[in-house]
């Protein structure tokens, strides 16, 4: 499923020409999706007491961090397209990495 979602992915990004960005300007995306995660996460740990905001709801407060989560993971899945990476090689390399580490 995650290699299918790669490849629409990448063709929608093809065909809105936002494949060929720099990778610069593509780590600005990423950062900027980490934050709205990290406000999302905040959220919905600790809710949010603001003054121009209406109560939310935890189940709105829980879609909202999935939603981020998703941004998060589809950029990652553009910088592997742009550097012909895997999924499959980039969840070997974590767990190969954490095996080796903690000697499991």
């Amino acid at each position: 499923m995650i290699n299918e979602h790669q490849q629409w992915l990448s063709n929608f990004y093809k065909s809105r020409g936002w494949l060929q960005l720099s990778s610069s300007r593509r780590l600005n995306f990423l950062t900027e999706e980490v934050g709205e995660l990290s406000q999302a996460i905040r959220k919905y740990e600790f809710g949010r007491d603001h003054p121009g905001e209406g109560p939310v709801s935890k189940q709105d407060e829980r879609d909202n961090l999935v939603e981020e989560l998703a941004d998060v993971l589809d950029e990652v899945l553009i910088f592997c397209e742009k550097y012909d990476i895997t999924v499959e090689e980039l969840v070997n390399y974590s767990e190969n990495k954490i095996k080796n580490r903690f000697d499991l």
